[in-house]
Formats: structure tokens, C-alpha cells, sequence
């Protein structure tokens, strides 16, 4: 859920500006999951771009104290949302941990890196939502290491309804600063892409499992 329409677009915008979201409806991108999409997204870009760094920072630092004031603790998901997480940690003066996609095959064997306490109260930050199953993980980790997750914030979403349905199935509160109507929307609105890539990308959200060129 975007919480604020201008936000959304200004994100959105920066993400086209610094090429973090690459649309490329012709020469379609191959994802993990062995669906063919004509976008590809990597908000790590961003940590590159100190103006855009501290822009997104601060917006969601904003929205983390609207939505839940002060959490003990700020939890990045590994590893797209270590670098932004961090920040935004640092800006709220909190405490930081990260949440591994599996624990380490050595040592402590750490799915979570960093000091959390029992019922501490945590929010974490994603720097993306495609279905939503990697950073609802990082959720269960925290949650069965005795935490309280008060919600999830991220950068983008894809906005897919397995995705809705995930967020909604395990009760986690989701919100973004920007999602994939707005992005399109604005690639079309500055020229970004053409009336013909525009209708193919909304062809593509509509069944992306089954979409092809």
C-alpha cells in the first residue's frame, strides 16, 4: 500500500532517473523464478546516488514513525536491504540487524545478524515485493526469535496479487514508497517508454507467470 500518491510518483521517478528500474518490454529479462518480465528492478543502484540515498532514507524513515512511531529495532532483509535498512536505522538513531535468507553453514550458524532481544518490537525494511515469500521468511525468522514485527516497509512492490494475498495470509502490515502503476505510469507520462511498451507492460502485470513476448 502506497501511503502517499506524490512520494510514489517522485520515487518512481528517481528510480527511472538512475535506471534502477530497467523496462525492456523487447528483450524481456529472465527472473529466478523462470518468469519472462519486461522490467527489472535493482534499488541497490540507489545506495550509489547519495541525493536519491538520502531521499529515500529520509521518506522512509518519515514513514516508519507515522505508521509506528519509534521500534526497538530496525531489521533489513538480506542482502537488497542491508545498505537502505541500515540508513534508515541510522537516521531514526536505532539499533540495526539483518535477517539472512538462510543461517550460516558455520560459526554461530546466524539467520539474524545483529542484537535482538526477546519481544523487542521491529520493523522491517525491503528494498523490494515481487510475491512477497522471501520477505515474509525474514518475518518468521524474526518472529521465532521472540520478536514483535510491527510492520514491513519497502521501496517498490510489483503490486502482484499472490503477493497481497501472502502479506494478507500472515497477517503483516505492508507498505511501499512507490509500486509498478506508478512507475509505468510515469515512464509513460515523461516519454520514458512508448504507447505501444506501455500497453505490453500492463499486458505483462495482468498474468506474469504466463506472460510471454
Amino acid at each position: 500500500m502506497v501511503l502517499n500518491k506524490d512520494n510514489a510518483k517522485k520515487t518512481a521517478e528517481l528510480l527511472l532517473q538512475i535506471n534502477a528500474i530497467k523496462l525492456n518490454p523487447e528483450n524481456p529479462f529472465s527472473w529466478a523464478s523462470g518468469w519472462k518480465s519486461p522490467i527489472y528492478c535493482d534499488n541497490r543502484i540507489i545506495l550509489s546516488y547519495p541525493p536519491i540515498r538520502n531521499y529515500v532514507r529520509e521518506e522512509m524513515a518519515k514513514q516508519v514513525e507515522h505508521l509506528y512511531g519509534k521500534p526497538d529495532v530496525i531489521a533489513g532483509v538480506a542482502t537488497g536491504a542491508i545498505g537502505i535498512g541500515m540508513l534508515v536505522a541510522d537516521y531514526l538513531g536505532l539499533p540495526f540487524i539483518y535477517v539472512r535468507p538462510e543461517a550460516k553453514s558455520h560459526g554461530r550458524q546466524n539467520k539474524i545478524e545483529g542484537a535482538l532481544e526477546k519481544n523487542q518490537t521491529v520493523v522491517v525494511i525491503e528494498d523490494l515485493i515481487s510475491t512477497g515469500n522471501s520477505s515474509l521468511n525474514a518475518v518468521k525468522a524474526l518472529e521465532e526469535s521472540g520478536a514483535k514485527v510491527k510492520g514491513m516497509l519497502a521501496i517498490f512492490t510489483y503490486g502482484f496479487d499472490i503477493a497481497t494475498e501472502n502479506f494478507k495470509n500472515h497477517k503483516v502490515e505492508l507498505h511501499t514508497l512507490s509500486d509498478y502503476d506508478h512507475l509505468i505510469q510515469q515512464a509513460s507520462d515523461t516519454h520514458y517508454i512508448k504507447e505501444e511498451q506501455f500497453k505490453t507492460l500492463l499486458e505483462w502485470k495482468a498474468n506474469p507467470s504466463a506472460w510471454q513476448q
